[in-house]
């Protein structure tokens, strides 16, 4: 094993969108980067793996489903072996499906099954998995990518914002747990503009839904990264905090 002298962070999800977005952040910062991503990412896993080396930093892709403990065990080894460090977990590995709420017979058990696997299980395997690692030296960070949906109640479907909801408590429950050596946090993203989102709505639903906000207009993934690497890093002192990105949308 060779220890790196860069700080590592892991990205899980890294490949697309606000994943890939805090990876490049990262790496800008002078971090090697681990991304994560599932098989049918492999190529754009790669793309975002050639983007961060050109910014004169080691990047790996490691193909895993975070809602599988065996895989995420083998992902942890991994990342040990081949950096023998690990300072800051982003969980940002979600899915979804665009079910109307009052659709009950809509949301079956199995996208229940997958989605609450992987929005609120998923970050759970990654955290114990790594948790030695980020207890190391001075200490590490996690930072969850969760969503106003766990707030609000408002989102692609019941399921979804029930994940999301697990996830902001179980972040508070993680900060206590794991205290003082690693901060938890999560970043609680409003409407963002990515390929995910556009699965489920068009371009005059989405602008529907932000017009009325106080800062009218959807979340880019730079937007979100930038939050994430300021609960990573930029402060010592919070944890156990939701961080609200939605442009003012959710304000009492």
């Amino acid at each position: 094993m060779t220890r790196t002298s860069r700080p590592v962070a892991l990205v899980t999800g890294g490949a697309t969108g606000v994943g890939r977005a805090t990876a490049i952040r990262f790496a800008q910062q002078g971090h090697d980067v681990v991304v994560n991503f599932l098989g049918p990412e492999v190529d754009t896993a790669h793309e975002t793996v050639q983007i961060i080396e050109s910014l004169a930093v080691r990047a790996i892709p490691v193909q895993c489903d975070v809602s599988d403990n065996e895989q995420v065990v083998s992902m942890a080894a991994e990342i040990q072996k081949l950096f023998g460090r690990l300072d800051v977990l982003i969980n940002c590995a979600g899915t979804t499906q665009f079910v109307d709420h009052a659709d009950l017979d809509g949301l079956t058990e199995s996208m229940w099954d997958r989605i609450l696997a992987v929005n609120t299980k998923g970050p759970f395997l990654v955290s114990r998995a790594c948790v030695d690692m980020l207890r190391a030296d001075a200490g590490g960070s996690i930072v969850n990518v969760s969503s106003v949906a766990g707030i609000s109640g408002f989102g692609s479907s019941i399921a979804y914002c029930a994940s999301k909801g697990a996830l902001n408590t179980m972040t508070k429950s993680l900060a206590r747990a794991l205290a003082p050596q690693v901060r938890v946090n999560a970043v609680c993203p409003g409407p963002i503009d990515s390929g995910w989102l556009r699965q489920g709505l068009t371009d005059e639903q989405m602008q529907s839904r932000v017009k009325s906000f106080p800062i009218p207009r959807l979340a880019q993934p730079d937007d979100i990264a930038d939050t994430i690497l300021f609960l990573a890093s930029g402060t010592a002192l919070t944890t156990g905090q939701l961080l609200v990105v939605d442009g003012g949308r959710t304000m009492g």
